[in-house]
């Protein structure tokens, strides 16, 4: 009777190996799948890049710090104009 219990438990061992390797595999393959599937989504979505993103967001910083120099430049010639025209003659 110990053999028979014995060899059901090397039965059941192997079936729970077995299983466990087939899980494993399954496991990859979802996760291969949904990679592939999520790459494909952001690729069809046109997303950009951090690079991308953070060129472009310099860029911006850039226009508005220039942006801003211009208009206190046009407030200070508005200013001068002011001046020169409200001098009496």
């Amino acid at each position: 009777m110990a053999q028979s219990s014995n060899r059901i438990l090397e039965e059941f061992s192997r079936l729970f190996t077995d299983a466990a390797g087939a899980a494993t595999g399954a496991r990859r393959e979802v996760e291969a799948i949904m990679r592939a599937q999520a790459e494909k989504f952001l690729k069809d979505m046109d997303v950009v890049t951090r690079e991308e993103f953070e060129a472009v967001r310099e860029m911006a910083i850039e226009a508005r710090n220039e942006n801003e120099r211009l208009a206190e430049r046009i407030d200070e010639l508005e200013a001068r104009l002011v001046k020169q025209t409200s001098r009496p003659d």
